[in-house]
């Protein structure tokens, strides 16, 4: 039995999973969307959604916390500067996962997970 045993393993090391969690989360950050399994979508979301939480409270401190995980030094600047004002009244929930399908070459199930786009009114 797995009791109080969260998180999966996709078949990795510690290491190799968290660097792999990294990459993912920087490539979202920057891109907005990516396609994964769902397995990695899941896992990445919660990670994700810190990251944000981390960019709302905006202070130095959540800045070197967002620093030391996500990889590239311009997507912690896009994070503080763009994404995290785009959910200032928002209490969670940032992004969204969308079954895909099937992959053909192996049938692991895809999915696409995105930030959530926040309707702001255009300025006319």
């Amino acid at each position: 039995m797995r009791h109080n045993h969260s998180g999966r393993r996709l078949g990795r090391t510690t290491s190799h999973r968290i660097a792999m969690f990294r990459n993912m989360v920087t490539s979202l950050l920057n891109h907005e969307r990516i396609v994964t399994t769902d397995a990695k979508a899941k896992e990445i979301r919660c990670v994700a959604e810190k990251m944000i939480t981390l960019g709302k409270r905006g202070d130095l401190h959540a800045q070197r916390q967002a620093a030391a995980y996500i990889r590239e030094k311009s997507v912690v600047t896009k994070l503080f500067s763009t994404i995290a004002p785009r959910y200032k009244d928002r209490a969670g929930g940032y992004t969204r996962i969308i079954k895909l399908g099937q992959r053909l070459g192996d049938a692991a199930s895809l999915s696409v997970i995105e930030l959530v786009e926040e309707a702001t009114p255009q300025q006319a």
